[in-house]
């Protein structure tokens, strides 16, 4: 596997591109994005738990039925979510729509929205715009940017990646956006994420292979406990790098979903480094679990821990409320027999052995939890289940962000 240049037009047979149309009359970034197939690609997606769903879901969800799309068509300043009947027949509308571009099904077409709930989507600006996004697609990076540009809200880093592995000998390529930094927390895929392939694979196998990876990546990021209305991962593979099918359980087939799966992880741990108003990334790993699914509920209850992010912020090495989380998680461990260690830029200092205090150096454990990209470790005993978490520190900017996020 190599990395390459080219996000979600590197794979053959797409484009992408973006433009401004004033979505949300106070910004005047780009807010309208396009990502378009030349040929018919499997598609699949997995959708926001939450009960309130923004229109956006409730119509992709529909037009994915059949498993097939050409096109995405995506805003940000407005997340078009508890509208009503007026925001379904909007999301309708911007299907339609980009359908018209390229005389296709309107079915064909998945939509998508992030922004403000509860606010009408201004649909005459995306109507005035339709033109200039049609002309701005490329099939190359540039065209990829701009759409990764719309697709953004509270974000500040592009979290983009794409890349190249071989399936019997042939170049397949993945590529990638995704936007979040706020109202993330797992329970789906926690943020607007679309992926690009143009490898050959049949449809269930494509499913067993985003839900694989989400399952080892998006869904283990944190940021703030809370789940969007309007999450969704799209995957389309369009089969232009005419490989050999590939069908689940197959080698070629566990290639492919390790890529998908690594590719997933270095965007998950993008999306926690850009959390709202954060300083660092935090990644907690728990090993020694009596299975897998018992370490990722550990971790992720140190990771979602206000308290324990609060420290990490303040690099004050208050182990206790580690021990305190996974005591609450509702998983089965043995508090007697956890350790506890801080490792950051090199260094590592262990603060907790047996579920109890141990002497360490203070000024050493502050200088560690100083780091940018902190690790906190975390032995819980002697089963062979372990899982690694993405989460950030808790800052006065969080609130900030927040308070005043309409405006």
């Amino acid at each position: 596997m190599k990395k390459i240049n080219g996000g979600v037009c590197a794979p053959k047979g797409y484009k992408a591109g973006g433009i401004c149309c004033g979505i949300k009359a106070s910004s005047k970034k780009r807010d309208l994005a396009l990502i378009y197939s030349e040929k018919l690609a499997v598609a699949r997606a997995m959708y926001t738990t939450n009960k309130v769903r923004a229109a956006s879901i409730i119509v992709t969800e529909e037009h994915l039925a059949g498993g097939e799309l050409r096109a995405l068509i995506v805003n940000s300043g407005n997340a078009n979510a508890c509208t009503g009947e007026a925001g379904i027949a909007a999301a309708r509308r911007m299907c339609d729509l980009a359908a018209d571009l390229f005389a296709i099904s309107p079915r064909q077409v998945a939509v998508a929205s992030t922004g403000v709930i509860g606010v009408p989507l201004n649909m005459a600006v995306i109507e005035g715009g339709m033109e200039a996004l049609g002309n701005s697609l490329r099939a190359d990076e540039a065209g990829h940017a701009a759409a990764l540009e719309a697709i953004m809200t509270t974000d500040t880093r592009k979290k983009e990646a794409s890349i190249e592995i071989e399936i019997d000998g042939i170049p397949v390529r993945l590529g990638a956006m995704i936007k979040g930094a706020g109202m993330i927390h797992p329970n789906m895929a926690t943020m607007l994420g679309f992926i690009t392939t143009d490898a050959a694979i049949e449809g269930d196998a494509l499913e067993a292979s985003l839900r694989r990876a989400v399952g080892r990546s998006f869904n283990r990021v944190t940021v703030d406990g809370d789940t969007s209305t309007n999450d969704v991962v799209i995957i389309m593979a369009n089969g232009e790098a005419a490989n050999k099918s590939i069908s689940l359980g197959s080698p070629s087939f566990q290639i492919f979903a390790q890529a998908l799966e690594d590719l997933c992880i270095d965007l998950a741990k993008a999306l926690a480094r850009d959390g709202e108003g954060a300083t660092k990334l935090v990644t907690v790993t728990v090993s020694g679990a009596q299975d897998e699914k018992t370490a990722e509920t550990l971790a992720m209850s140190v990771a979602s821990s206000s308290l324990v992010k609060a420290a990490c912020f303040g690099a004050d090495a208050n182990w206790g409320r580690i021990l305190c989380a996974m005591g609450y998680s509702g998983a089965g461990f043995e508090p007697a027999q956890v350790d506890v260690a801080f490792a950051g830029s090199g260094e590592e200092v262990l603060v907790c052995r047996g579920g109890a205090s141990i002497p360490f150096s203070e000024p050493d454990a502050k200088r560690i939890l100083q780091s940018e990209e902190l690790e906190i470790r975390i032995q819980a005993g002697a089963g062979a289940g372990a899982a690694t978490v993405w989460g950030c520190d808790l800052t006065y900017d969080y609130v900030k962000i927040n308070g005043d996020y309409r405006s």
